[in-house]
């Protein structure tokens, strides 16, 4: 039986990645932030091959991605696939329960934690790989390394690029960190797509359900490439795709330095967050 673990796994592509392997017959946990979400979730699943389990997490607390990362090791033995998808746009400076931003903490650090918190289930799985779904392939924007928690002028645009970036930059410094391990790293943009709406705040949400009405993908056709290769997985650790097309790994937004430079910065940056 494979293992999979989806966080953002209650809406959208998450859902139908975890959706897809329930019908193979997998054990799949996934983790949201909504427990109605979770429920409707399992009920859907509940006619499936596979065993449906549900997380409740608010992945921009970094004590819950230490929860959520020892309610996994309860569940499973071993990991096959861990998804990661959550992501939210804010309009203003959001800050979290750590004094850390919020599209940092959703974007790159909560992936962070859970890549490096489930290495050994990773490990220890038949062939297990990371699947990073983010904007794979986009090269605008920069980390934005004088100001990571964009405690001057914010601007949401800035923000999301520089999330997006260091995203970019987390399975180049994973594969750095574990250059004998098994586990790929596949970091995937995916196409445009209707997903759930609801969450996100204006003037987002009417925006992205009138492109979506005109130029969007449903989820389960966006999730198709994605799918293919975590089921027939290419011989490289680093597997990077956008929209379906290979992304040359030389380009500068996957530049080892600022790789290793991000990994020096984030360690001592959750250290902080926890003694605060």
């Amino acid at each position: 039986m494979r293992n999979v673990v989806v966080a953002g796994g209650t809406t959208g592509m998450g859902r139908e990645i975890a959706l897809h392997y329930l019908r193979q017959g997998a054990r799949v946990t996934v983790i949201g932030s909504t427990p109605e979400r979770g429920r409707a979730f399992l009920a859907d699943a509940a006619g499936l091959a596979g065993e449906a389990g549900f997380v409740a997490a608010d992945l921009m607390s970094i004590a819950e991605n230490r929860r959520v990362i020892a309610d996994v090791e309860s569940r499973h033995e071993a990991l096959d696939a861990l998804v990661l998808t959550a992501m939210l746009p804010f309009l203003k400076r959001r800050e979290t329960v750590d004094g850390l931003e919020a599209t940092f903490v959703l974007y790159y650090l909560s992936r962070f934690l859970l890549s490096y918190g489930l290495t050994g289930l990773l490990e220890r799985g038949e062939t297990p790989i990371i699947t990073n779904i983010g904007a794979t392939g986009i090269t605008k924007g920069a980390v934005q390394w004088d100001d990571l928690q964009s405690t001057r002028k914010y601007s949401v645009v800035r923000t999301i690029l520089s999330g997006g970036r260091a995203n970019d930059l987390l399975p180049i410094h994973y594969l750095q960190n574990h250059p004998d391990g098994r586990t790929k790293y596949f970091g995937v943009q995916p196409p445009f797509t209707r997903s759930g709406t609801n969450h996100l705040p204006q003037p987002f949400r009417t925006i992205t359900r009138a492109l979506g009405a005109v130029l969007a993908k449903s989820p389960a056709e966006s999730v198709r490439d994605t799918l293919a290769v975590m089921d027939a997985q290419p011989t490289e650790r680093l597997i990077l795709r956008a929209v379906g097309t290979p992304v040359d790994p030389a380009l500068p937004t996957f530049d080892p330095a600022n790789a290793r430079r991000l990994y020096e910065l984030t360690a001592p940056l959750i250290a902080e967050s926890l003694r605060g």
